[in-house]
């Protein structure tokens, strides 16, 4: 989705680390790498710290070896937005998995009129870093070096953004110049709620929630650059 030079990470496994001083990996990103893709001693993969640094460096026997001076891939001048309603079990991690791999920058998780779900503070901090495990595990899987923002926000903060639309059946095709779209939850927006911001429509027909967040995501990312 954007214009910039990939070099052969495409060709490797990337995983996300706290620094690119770093030398040994977490125990998951240990096990992707040597149980699920079967790297083993001596072969080429990529780290990066999420915000745009990465390096490429080699499984070692305990640890890793970097391989190559650090680059740094610079951050997108316009940054895509998608603020969803949570949906009950586990579609929100599903949702935010996907909106990832799809280079999305920003991840609002929005609390509407006719949320189902609703979380208390406690609970909400829980939410986001499981989410954030959820984006860097996605990061790795789309071979992206810049994770992306995960908030909770409200309707009426996320509209005053520039360029943010809401999604609604009937409204108009979403430009360039749509930068966040907002999708309601399954039972849609509130009649309030649908006077607060600018209407978009989706491709389709009425969408199921985790089904709409993907579409507005496609929609927005056309107007973005592609790797090359």
């Amino acid at each position: 989705m954007r214009d910039r030079p990939m070099h052969d990470r495409r060709d490797h496994p990337l995983v996300i680390v706290d620094s690119l001083d770093a030398v040994q990996l977490d125990q998951a990103s240990e096990k992707h790498l040597t149980k699920s893709l079967r790297l083993k001693p001596g072969d080429p993969f990529f780290v990066s710290d999420g915000r745009g640094h990465w390096r490429k460096a080699r499984l070692g026997v305990d640890g890793f070896s970097y391989d190559g001076a650090p680059e740094f891939e610079e951050a997108p001048v316009v940054r895509r937005g998608v603020a969803f309603t949570p949906v009950k079990g586990d579609k929100s991690s599903w949702i935010v998995q996907k909106l990832t791999e799809l280079n999305i920058d920003n991840i609002v998780l929005l609390e509407t009129d006719r949320s189902v779900v609703r979380w208390d503070a406690q609970r909400k901090q829980k939410q986001l870093e499981k989410l954030g495990r959820v984006a860097i595990e996605a990061c790795g899987q789309s071979r992206r070096v810049w994770t992306p923002d995960i908030s909770f926000g409200s309707l009426s903060e996320v509209l005053t953004r520039p360029g943010a639309v809401m999604a609604e059946p009937g409204g108009r095709s979403i430009t360039d110049g749509d930068y966040i779209v907002a999708v309601g939850p399954e039972g849609g927006w509130s009649q309030r709620e649908t006077e607060l911001g600018v209407h978009v429509g989706l491709p389709g027909g009425i969408l199921r929630a985790e089904t709409a967040a993907l579409a507005a995501a496609v929609q927005i990312g056309s107007f973005a650059a592609t790797y090359s």
